[in-house]
C-alpha cells in the first residue's frame, strides 16, 4: 500500500511539474507573439530627395544628377537661398552636369565630360557656372578658377509654385537642345548645341 501511495505522489508531481512547464512554454509563446506584432518606426520623409534627369540629343547623352528640395512655405530666392551668392543648384552635394559629346552653350564650348553646376541668383540677371569640381559638398570647394563656362540667364517669374526643384533636359532637334531649372515661382533655361552635329 506505501508503494502505491509513493507512486501516485510522483506521478501527479511529474504531471504538475510538466504543467507548470506547459503554461511557461505557452506564456513565452503569448509574448513572442506579442513582441513580433510591435509596430515598425515609420522611416522619416526625406525632404531633399536625391533624383536625375537624362536625354538623349541627337546621339548626345546629357545627365544631370540633384538633390531637389522643396519650397514648404518658405522664400527661396532672396530668402533661403541668398541674391548674389553662389548655390550649388541644389540640396546636399553640388549638382552635376554630364555630357558624351561635346556642348555649346553660350558660343562656348563645353568639352564632354562631368562638371559642378552651379548658380548665383539675383534680383535680375542669374549666372550660370560649370564647374571642373563636380564632386563637392555643397559649394565649400567651389572656385570660380575651376569654371569652364560662365554666363548670365534672365529668370522668369511665375504666379505657380514648383514644390520641389526641377530640372528638364528638352530636345528642340536633333541637334539642340534646352537646359531648365524651375523651383518656387522661378524658371530659367538655356539652350545648347551639339558641337558635332553644326
Amino acid at each position: 500500500m506505501k508503494n502505491l501511495i509513493i507512486v501516485l505522489v510522483l506521478t501527479l508531481s511529474v504531471l504538475s511539474c510538466k504543467n507548470e512547464t506547459k503554461k511557461d512554454v505557452t506564456n513565452q509563446h503569448k509574448n513572442h507573439i506579442k513582441t513580433s506584432d510591435k509596430k515598425e518606426t515609420p522611416k522619416k520623409k526625406v525632404l531633399s530627395p536625391h533624383t536625375s534627369v537624362m536625354e538623349m540629343i541627337g546621339d548626345a547623352h546629357i545627365h544631370i544628377d540633384y538633390s531637389s528640395p522643396g519650397v514648404r512655405g518658405r522664400i527661396i530666392f532672396g530668402g533661403l537661398v541668398g541674391y548674389d551668392n553662389v548655390w550649388q543648384a541644389g540640396a546636399h552635394n553640388a549638382t552635376w552636369i554630364e555630357t558624351d559629346k561635346d556642348l555649346i552653350i553660350n558660343d562656348e564650348i563645353l568639352p564632354k565630360g562631368k562638371y559642378g553646376f552651379f548658380i548665383i541668383p539675383s534680383k535680375k540677371d542669374w549666372i550660370i557656372m560649370i564647374n571642373k569640381n563636380w564632386n563637392q559638398h555643397g559649394k565649400d570647394d567651389y572656385d570660380e578658377k575651376d569654371d569652364v563656362i560662365r554666363f548670365k540667364v534672365k529668370p522668369t517669374i511665375s504666379d505657380q509654385i514648383t514644390e520641389h526643384l526641377e530640372y528638364k533636359v528638352t530636345k528642340v532637334s536633333e541637334s539642340e537642345g534646352t537646359i531648365s531649372l524651375a523651383w518656387e515661382k522661378v524658371t530659367i533655361n538655356f539652350p545648347f548645341k551639339i558641337k558635332n552635329k553644326i
